[in-house]
């Protein structure tokens, strides 16, 4: 069995929204990483010299490759990434192999079966 690794940076308030949708699109489990900062193609705005930032979270989603592309567009539109600039953005990379995933695998075997066959 194959994976890809999503990765989701989201507006805090939107990650359990992403996270639900993951989960019912085929995500088998998540990490999330609270607090990261970025910056797009706007400048962050400042305030009496502070900077007003929303807080973001890092999804890691590793998924099986039959699934990813379904859950990187599902996760997209329960993020509202292509609304407005900065909402979020998610892009997926190969793995090239995984240890400690033996239980998602039994899980997703009969999914993925399914899913290769229509």
């Amino acid at each position: 069995m194959h994976f890809k690794l999503i990765l989701a940076f989201v507006e805090d308030k939107e990650t359990s929204n992403v996270l639900e949708a993951a989960r019912k699109a085929g995500a088998t489990g998540s990490t999330v990483i609270n607090q990261a900062r970025g910056e797009g193609v706007e400048k962050s705005r400042t305030f009496f010299g502070l900077t007003l930032e929303t807080q973001r979270d890092v999804i890691l989603l590793l998924v099986e490759e039959h699934l990813s592309r379904s859950i990187l567009e599902t996760i997209a539109k329960a993020g509202h990434f292509d609304e407005k600039p900065g909402h979020g953005i998610a892009f997926q990379v190969d793995v090239e192999d995984a240890v400690g995933v033996d239980h998602q695998v039994r899980k997703l075997f009969e999914t993925v079966q399914e899913e290769i066959l229509k």
